[in-house]
């Protein structure tokens, strides 16, 4: 049995504790690692190891690791201060000498002080400070039991589990009539029993007992509940009374916490029904997550949503990432300040005590779930630490102070504010279990006094004041819902003009930017407030920028951390495919501010509304381009009902039947046909004479078609347009060749497929067209530079790329460049249409993956890169990061001119 995660990082503070102090090698390198191995559960390291393991070498030499765990890790020390790059050489020349079957995944090698960590499948490489083991217990996964993913999908599965149980029952009461929120609070009353049957809140198995003692046929189960369900909200002082009450009873404790205070209706039972409930009761619910389980409970309650348990949860992955930099990072680093001072650590023990947390879209409450679980594995260390001080001997249940009702949610639906509710006291158990663990007292929270503060209601219309005093309130965190501007309900439409009143093109705002509004006037009366939400990625892309986040540095909002674009990944089968980012922001400017972007972190002083490390610059649309370049407008748009549109076949079956339309067949060019490849064409009869267009009987039944086509729409414009079927809605057909850049492109490519089209080619509306044949433009819009800035301030469609002529182009810094200049850029961008042209079976979509793109146009593009990078006056060296920063400073000093 693989011990939790919280006693692994339990286990890995006092570890730290203990050595941190260790420096010599030869004294103390295995007790170390012993002791290291034993964080993880490892019992008896030198029973599925060795010390001092011998590898012969193939120059007749033995080498020798100093301790080696077959398949699992190899682990070399070093006394304090030597050179650990030579370490991990030295044991990797080991490691290559043993047998295949045998060759661990794992390669650490440790100078006591630092730890650096090795995984020879995925090539990834950790470094870290031994003190700061418990921040990378979960990259031990596998030492701890299993390997390094099936922790999480087992978690995942235990809980998918559980849920599905949850949901025959909730199945099995409604057939027979039990529905509404009498189930729902049934349901959950029912989880509350299953779970304190296994974790010690009632005597062990005295629930399932219970239930065992009913009759058969489940005749006597409804009544039995309802007894139960009475007596866990019956005082002691009351029970003392009722002389009368059973023992099977009295062994039940006083839960309180206005969990059974409702009378519900009695739910009936029958024999089937009853042996649903005994299932539930023989899995072992002291598995389960509170965070993950509870997301997962809520989806019972939806036969439609139920085949994708836990798709919509939001990761504990996530959730730290969230959490740690907005205060627990804070919080441990000044914990290690104090720890030695008993004055300054009582302090800190109230501090944390005193803090306030309030999730505004809470759900299931697995935001404030986890981060109570942080802060309670935080107080556990501020325990040990007054423990080894005391001089005599301490009550811990005494000492314990962070408790449930420093936490504050809201949440639209009812059946997730009583989940959230119930999953705060069973994560406070489990907490209560580890400290007996810790301590060896037994420690059960009963009645309980204290919960967590769960408010049903709509949190954009109420007062957050009447949740939580603003004063009183430290933290608000969370996960708003993901509604994007063109898919909100009348209601969603609703809340979002409440909440924004009269702001100019608040309509093309996300739903969740509502959350960021209501957080900023709050953080504006207490300053000392600090927020973080994960939103979908758009918020901080295209149009959105100027509208939420201009208006908020005006304010005085600053951006203290970022997570640049990311795929939320919850480990789920079923997940779903969203795009996020996490913003953490207040009032006050933190000195180390920073940006994640992939595997890359970056520590800037300023963040911008696009996450970028620059100055507060928000791109709004323009009509016409900051520079003197040529305009850029979208190709042609025909609403022809496909009539005008054909494959090759189509095209040459209809030439067949009337030969005379040949010439006014085009090629025609989407996204999809530029970007792969495919080919198609138009039927063009815009500018067909009329006295042509009589004699072809087949192209005159198209327009005809056409025109029934415009003519059913529900658009008035549309069938307007039903008076000229031959023309299109929208026409851009230059006279000459023209650059055209695809409406979205891929994420993965790290240049927009860019391309020149002829004169006689019809580009449609998921083309931006350039009416430009220059070489020149062409070479800056596909250069390193322009891509940079595209990828900054361009909206997205999900995570692709979506161009914008209004934002991305239209607001884009042009170099200044004289004739010569321009002409040496021209040279170079010939260089990358000549590369394209060497692989003509190949498509851009093929040309342009990092995956296939053939060195010969990696090339080309780097030199062009280069050479547009000097004519902007830019270092070859420089980050993208510090391109667009640049870029934005560019744009301010162009538009202050």
């Amino acid at each position: 049995m693989y011990l939790s995660w919280e006693s692994i990082q339990a286990n890995a503070i006092s570890f730290a504790k203990r050595w941190e102090d260790a420096t010599s090698e030869e004294a103390q390198a295995q007790s170390f690692t012993i002791d290291f191995l034993r964080v993880f559960g490892v019992d008896d390291p030198e029973k599925i190891g060795n010390f001092e393991y011998k590898v012969p070498l193939d120059d007749g030499h033995v080498g020798y690791i100093d301790y080696f765990w077959k398949k699992k890790i190899a682990i070399e020390m070093k006394s304090f201060g030597k050179d650990l790059r030579k370490a991990y050489r030295q044991l990797k020349e080991y490691v290559v000498h043993l047998p295949d079957n045998e060759i661990p995944d794992l390669l650490m090698v440790c100078d006591f002080a630092t730890i650096i960590l090795y995984r020879r499948t995925t090539g990834e490489r950790f470094s870290f400070k031994t003190k700061e083991l418990r921040k990378h217990i979960k990259r031990f996964s596998d030492i701890a039991g299993y390997e390094t993913t099936r922790i999480y999908k087992n978690q995942i599965a235990v809980n998918v589990k559980a849920a599905e149980k949850m949901a025959k029952l909730h199945d099995a009461l409604k057939e027979y009539g039990y529905e509404g929120h009498a189930l729902e609070v049934y349901l959950v009353r029912l989880l509350f029993c299953l779970f304190a049957d296994d974790t010690g809140i009632f005597p062990e198995n005295s629930f399932t007992n219970y239930i065992e003692n009913s009759k058969d046929d489940g005749s006597d189960l409804s009544l039995r509940l309802e007894q139960l369900f009475e007596i866990l909200n019956c005082p002691d002082e009351i029970r003392k009374k009722r002389k009368l009450l059973p023992k099977n009873l009295l062994q039940f404790r006083y839960i309180n916490g206005g969990l059974f205070k409702e009378t519900l209706p009695l739910a009936d039972f029958n024999g089937k029904m009853r042996q649903i409930l005994l299932d539930c009761c023989n899995f072992d619910w002291n598995k389960i997550s509170p965070a993950i389980f509870g997301a997962m409970f809520q989806g019972v309650m939806d036969k439609k949503t139920r085949r994708k348990f836990g798709a919509h949860y939001t990761s504990e992955e996530n959730i730290l990432k969230l959490i740690k930099p907005l205060f627990m990072d804070e919080l441990w680093n000044e914990f290690e300040q104090v720890k030695a001072i008993p004055a300054q650590l009582d302090a800190f023990h109230d501090k944390i005590a005193s803090l306030k947390f309030l999730d505004p879209a809470c759900g299931c409450g697995n935001f404030l779930i986890i981060t109570y679980r942080e802060l309670r594995l935080l107080e556990l260390e501020v325990l040990r630490m007054k423990i080894n001080t005391a001089q005599r001997l301490l009550d811990v249940s005494s000492m314990l102070k962070v408790n449930v009702s420093q936490f504050y949610g809201i949440e639209y639906e009812d059946f997730p504010c009583q989940i959230a509710q119930v999953g705060m006291w069973l994560m406070d158990h489990q907490m209560n279990l580890l400290v007996a663990d810790q301590f060896g007292t037994y420690y059960v929270r009963l009645p309980l006094k204290q919960s967590a503060t769960i408010v049903h209601d709509n949190a954009l219309r109420i007062d957050w004041n009447k949740v939580v005093l603003t004063e009183e309130l430290s933290y608000i965190l969370g996960n708003p819902p993901f509604v994007g501007a063109r898919i909100m309900s009348t209601e969603q439409k609703a809340d979002l003009r409440h909440v924004f009143g009269s702001v100019k093109n608040v309509g093309n705002l996300d739903y969740v930017c509502c959350w960021y509004k209501k957080a900023v006037g709050v953080m504006q009366k207490n300053r000392n407030i600090a927020t973080a939400f994960v939103s979908t990625n758009s918020i901080s892309q295209g149009e959105q920028v100027s509208i939420l986040w201009k208006p908020f540095f005006e304010k005085g909002v600053f951006i203290n951390f970022a997570y640049r674009t990311f795929k939320w990944n919850n480990e789920a089968k079923g997940k779903a495919a969203v795009h996020c980012v996490i913003i953490g922001f207040g009032m006050i400017a933190n000195n180390d501010k920073f940006i994640v972007d992939g595997d890359i972190c970056s520590h800037v002083e300023n963040i911008n509304g696009y996450l970028v490390g620059a100055q507060n610059i928000c791109i709004g649309s323009r009509r016409k381009p900051l520079c003197d370049v040529p305009k850029i407008g979208i190709g042609n748009k025909p609403i022809d009902g496909g009539y005008y549109l054909f494959t090759e076949d189509e095209k040459n079956s209809f030439i067949a039947k009337e030969p005379a339309s040949k010439e006014y067949f085009k090629k025609w060019v989407g996204s999809d046909e530029f970007i792969n490849g495919k080919i198609r064409y138009c039927l063009w009869l815009g500018d067909c004479e009329p006295a042509d267009l009589k004699n072809m009987p087949e192209c005159l039944k198209r327009v005809e078609a056409v025109r029934k086509y415009r003519l059913a729409s529900k658009s008035r414009p549309t069938r307007k347009l039903a008076d000229k079927p031959r023309r299109f809605h929208v026409e851009n057909m230059p006279k000459e060749d023209y650059i055209v850049i695809p409406k979205v492109s891929s994420e993965s490519r790290y240049y927009i497929p860019i391309g020149l089209l002829s004169a006689n080619t019809i580009s449609s509306d998921l083309l931006f067209i350039i009416q430009s044949k220059s070489l020149y433009d062409f070479g800056i819009l596909t250069s390193a530079v322009h891509n940079c800035w595209m990828r900054s301030i361009a909206g997205r469609l999900k995570s692709d790329y979506r161009y914008s002529k209004e934002i991305v182009y239209n607001n884009f810094p042009w170099p200044e460049a004289n004739k010569k200049q321009q002409e040496k850029i021209a040279k170079l961008a010939q260089a990358v249409l000549d590369a394209r042209k060497q692989f003509p079976g190949s498509s851009l979509a093929d040309l342009y993956d990092p995956r296939t793109m053939p060195p010969v146009l990696l090339e080309a593009h780097q030199n062009l890169d280069r050479g547009v990078m000097r004519l902007y006056g830019f270092s070859a060296r420089m980050t993208d990061s510090a391109i667009v920063a640049k870029l934005f400073e560019l744009y301010q000093n162009i538009v202050m001119k």
